[in-house]
């Protein structure tokens, strides 16, 4: 079975994007075409890039590097949670593309993103230059989740909603047909 990581890119107190991930997993898993595994980047915590050789050498001298690059290289696909930060994307999200490159090489990408009045597109869409560069497949169907802070409960969970889970299995349905297709590419 492919294996799908949903990755969590906010890394700040208070940050809803776990939240959101943990409703995301829940629809991947009930997909049921995906290996699906949560990965957080506030737990992976990776430091502001240090390797000293160009990530395309795949020299690693640190653990954290190399730990990180056995994590995304084991994924056939990834969702990435991500809110927008002045117009663009975490912080945490952009130092964990520059640590490597084949490991993303020839994957689908796809977004669940949320915020206020955009729903985080504005972050997808500069994002996306990103993974091109690596040579990854973002993939235009996503989950846009606007006015995030009217959608949590009491306790600041996330439960979707019709048009939200629609929108995940669509994302989900494309999503396994690209990563099939990719996979070809690394073999």
């Amino acid at each position: 079975m492919l294996r799908l990581h949903v990755v969590v890119t906010s890394t700040r107190p208070g940050r809803v994007g776990l939240t959101i991930a943990q409703w995301f997993l829940e629809r991947a898993r009930q997909h049921g075409k995906l290996e699906v595994e949560l990965v957080d980047l506030k737990e992976i915590a990776l430091p502001a890039m240090d390797e000293p050789k160009h990530p395309r050498f795949k020299k690693y001298e640190h653990e954290h590097t190399k730990r990180w690059a056995a994590k995304v290289a084991e994924a056939d696909a990834f969702v990435f949670v991500t809110p927008e930060y002045n117009y663009s994307g975490p912080p945490a999200l952009l130092n964990a593309f520059d640590y490597l490159y084949e490991e993303w090489t020839y994957k689908p990408v796809a977004f669940v993103s949320y915020g206020g009045v955009s729903g985080g597109v504005r972050s997808v869409q500069m994002t996306k230059l990103t993974v091109t560069a690596l040579k990854m497949m973002p993939l235009p169907e996503g989950v846009i989740i606007p006015w995030i802070g009217k959608l949590l409960d009491e306790h600041h969970v996330f439960h979707g909603g019709e048009a939200f889970d629609q929108a995940a299995v669509v994302m989900l349905d494309e999503l396994t047909r690209w990563a099939g297709a990719l996979k070809t590419l690394r073999s």
